[in-house]
């Protein structure tokens, strides 16, 4: 079974990331963890990854999809395999199709997990950071006990830049940006189906799993 997992930051793919492979045993493959590994095994497309990505620029597509390629062609995806950060354009989707059909496979299911912006927001803006220990707490999922004061060591907590509201919201928007067309893509295909990601985790996970048996039939 060969799933592509798409969401916006804050959306849970995570959490659901976990459940699919735990349940149907297949690997869950994340951009970052490909390019960690080819940059690890010291491959050649590993190694021009890591040239673009220490100058902070964004790895070309041939590059990518040749690590998605060699990935993909390793033994463990025999079964399916679960895509998480890739595609994240229009032509990036289509080269996957390409290489997935040199390959015999195809993907099966786009699973979008959607959730409100103004959720999203109130998600990815409430994690707070001590400057002592470096625990993490969330306003609404994991507080401390005292607003503001760390519940290990008393120390002071602190927000990251990237976890402010403005930041998160502009990084929302840009995402929506880029995100909708690759939607757009698959709906054409008739593999794109809309999770509401705003149900308890435990539900969520029964649609998707609903879903994904439904495919076994």
């Amino acid at each position: 079974m060969n799933i592509v997992l798409m969401g916006l930051p804050g959306a849970g793919k995570g959490t659901q990331a976990d459940e699919i492979v735990k349940k149907y045993d297949i690997p869950h493959i994340s951009t970052g963890d490909m390019f960690r590994a080819a940059i690890k095994g010291g491959t050649a497309l590993g190694l021009e990854a890591k040239s673009f990505m220490d100058q902070g620029a964004l790895v070309p597509d041939e590059v990518t999809i040749g690590i998605v390629r060699e990935r993909l062609s390793q033994a463990d995806c025999e079964k399916g395999f679960l895509l998480d950060g890739f595609p994240r354009t229009v032509p990036q989707a289509e080269a996957l199709e390409s290489l997935l059909a040199d390959l015999g496979k195809r993907i099966e299911h786009v699973v979008n997990i959607q959730v409100e912006q103004d959720e999203l927001i109130a998600r990815l803006t409430g994690r707070w950071i001590c400057k002592v220990c470096g625990t993490a707490y969330h306003t609404v999922f994991n507080p401390p006990a005292t607003a503001g004061v760390c519940d290990k060591d008393g120390g002071e907590l602190y927000q990251r830049e990237d976890d402010k509201p403005e930041t998160v919201t502009k990084r929302l928007e840009v995402n929506m940006q880029q995100t909708q067309p690759l939607l757009d893509f698959y709906e054409d295909k008739n593999v794109l189906t809309n999770i509401d990601g705003q149900q308890d985790i435990d539900k969520v996970f029964a649609d998707i799993d609903a879903l994904l048996k439904g495919d076994r039939g």
